[in-house]
């Protein structure tokens, strides 16, 4: 679960140069890195809840749903938002609101599941609106040639939030002891209770933490002086979203990007449960949870290496071998077992990480005045984190954990279609 920008198009009439934009580049970096910090942190709840809440899969996989939901609901009215308070007002209004959202699970603790979902919604819907205003800065702050570039090297900072957020998240939510739903069941019911309100309750402190930062990123994002983004739509072009599904490769973008989230949200929200698999590696959810901050940090350490490289090599072609590598491996976690298990599906971390921005950056090329359209389908493809999962959970709660990681390996079948497609895009007249 990423850090899933919704890119815009670059804005018109803004220079290329790069001085004078370091400061508010470093502003815009340090949201991105917010985010992937409060996005990675729903592969520790999800299994803390569903030790907490004795959920199945499926009704577990409702956090990732209320929260990529918030992608497909918000996106649309946040875009009209923006239009009417500016960009820099539209961020701010972001950060807070998904301050509130983090506020609101300090009741859920004590409230019941219903409210923890509830809150995933807000905080996901204050993300994508912060997102859809900040995203078009890193457009403007330098050269629109290496626009998708430069969107690929801050992304690596949004990794560097996903990285830090399950070793974090493992130490203030998975230290205490968490009992199994045998054990659960023997104690009597106020016992019970007390367990749930006491387990609950450790995500009060963290959330409200965050919340607190969260204001006070608002409060300098107000303050800061950032440049005008003077909206690069034309208000004459005609044609909605039908107009521009006419255009096969954003169609097909709009179903990688949907596939890619999905599997990516599925992996990372599974990855807790599967290290601790007595078939995998056993471990406790503390411990696990120590793990998963390899699988973002190879995304991050992959970004930084397809910063480079993709100037280079044909983003298709990049695209292509990475999804290639992803199926391999989670093949190779599925069908064996122990360490090689282990280290199979962190290793995917590294070859997602230039997936998202290639595809959408793919998707968009020559759309022209249409460009603005393409993002907001791409922007709603994002939906893919909502629903994949529910089929993964499915096939673990029917068949098997590990079997359940065919869906994901499915999905990467697409994109490594898609890489190949479109592998000389680039050179194309």
């Amino acid at each position: 679960m990423e850090h899933y920008s919704q890119t815009a198009p670059v804005a018109a009439g803004q220079p290329a140069q790069t001085s004078g934009n370091t400061g508010p580049l470093v502003i815009v970096t340090i949201l991105f890195f917010m985010w992937g910090l409060l996005t990675s942190l729903n592969d520790v709840l999800i299994p803390h809840l569903k030790a907490v809440y004795t959920l199945t899969y499926v009704q577990a996989m409702l956090v990732q749903f209320c929260f990529f939901g918030a992608y497909f609901i918000v996106s649309l009215p946040a875009g009209m938002l923006i239009k009417k308070i500016g960009y820099q007002h539209g961020a701010v209004a972001g950060l807070t609101i998904a301050a509130a959202g983090c506020a609101l699970f300090y009741p859920a603790a004590t409230s019941g599941y219903t409210l923890f979902l509830i809150a995933f919604f807000v905080l996901a819907g204050g993300i994508t609106i912060l997102q859809v205003a900040a995203n078009p800065y890193v457009a403007v702050l330098g050269d629109p040639r290496t626009a998708s570039s430069r969107l690929t090297l801050t992304q690596a900072f949004n990794s560097l939030g996903t990285t830090v957020a399950p070793a974090l998240g493992g130490m203030l939510i998975l230290g205490g002891v968490v009992l199994s739903a045998d054990d659960l069941a023997r104690l009597p019911a106020a016992e019970q209770a007390a367990y749930h309100a006491k387990e609950a309750a450790s995500v009060q402190g963290p959330y409200l933490a965050l919340a607190g930062a969260l204001l006070v990123l608002a409060i300098l994002f107000a303050m800061a002086r950032l440049p005008k983004i003077v909206d690069a739509e034309d208000s004459s072009v005609k044609g909605g979203f039908s107009e521009v599904l006419k255009h096969r490769h954003l169609a097909l973008g709009a179903v990688a990007i949907f596939l890619y989230v999905g599997g990516e949200v599925s992996i990372g929200s599974f990855l807790i449960n599967f290290l601790g698999d007595p078939k995998v590696a056993s471990l406790s959810a503390a411990d696990a949870a120590h793990y998963v901050s390899f699988y973002w940090g190879g995304a991050m350490i992959g970004r930084f290496i397809g910063f480079a490289v993709m100037r280079t090599i044909s983003p298709g072609k990049a695209l292509a071998f990475n999804a290639a590598a992803v199926i391999v491996l989670v093949l190779l976690a599925i069908f064996s077992g122990g360490t090689l298990a282990m280290w199979a599906i962190l290793a995917v971390g590294l070859f997602n990480s230039i997936m998202f921005p290639t595809i959408f950056s793919m998707a968009l090329n020559k759309l022209g005045p249409l460009t603005g359209q393409g993002s907001g389908v791409l922007c709603m493809a994002i939906v893919g984190g909502a629903l994949v999962p529910f089929a993964q959970g499915y096939l673990a709660d029917t068949v098997s954990l590990q079997l359940s990681f065919l869906i994901p390996a499915a999905c990467y079948t697409f994109i490594l279609y898609f890489g190949l497609k479109y592998a000389n895009m680039y050179s194309e007249k």
